[in-house]
């Protein structure tokens, strides 16, 4: 059988109770159809990046499913025709993640493991380029383009024109 993380989206409106119970009921569509549910991680009530059916927020729930693509099919049928699921998506994976997932762990313990904010950038700030080395490019100069061209003239036809 194939192995899955699936996260679905419910609406800002239901309860925890309530959302307890779609998890709940899409466990016995899995189970029915062979599967089996591992991890559940409920986490909580939070902001959109934009409205989805005229909701900011949402419950965001994860699944480690192990199941038949038949299970899963249909799990994903009855979420899409159940008014309190706003999106969901589904992963195949090789394996299940041991322990928490990235949204449970506390904020000190991905610190730890190394985020982007710990680089190790050199000497230079960011933006700060060495422009001294073009390679073979000669140095640009500029204001000199149109030193030939002589006087600017009034474009005709101008309202704005000296005439």
């Amino acid at each position: 059988m194939a192995l899955y993380e699936h996260v679905f989206l419910a609406r800002q409106d239901l309860s925890q109770q309530q959302v307890d119970a779609l998890v709940e009921q899409y466990k016995g569509v899995i189970t029915a159809n062979g599967g089996s549910v591992g991890r559940v991680e409920n986490w909580g009530l939070k902001s959109l990046t934009y409205r989805v059916n005229k909701n900011r927020k949402a419950y965001y729930t994860l699944m480690d499913i192990t199941c038949p693509p038949a299970a899963l099919n249909e799990m994903e049928r009855q979420m899409g025709l159940s008014e309190d699921v706003l999106r969901f998506l589904t992963i195949k994976v090789d394996a299940h993640e041991e322990g928490p997932s990235a949204m449970m762990q506390k904020r000190e313990e991905r610190s730890e493991r190394g985020g982007f904010g710990d680089r190790d950038r050199g000497p230079r700030s960011f933006g700060d380029r060495d422009r001294s080395d073009r390679g073979d490019r000669p140095p640009r100069s500029f204001g000199d383009g149109g030193a030939d061209r002589g006087p600017r003239r009034p474009r005709e036809g101008f309202e704005g024109a000296a005439e």
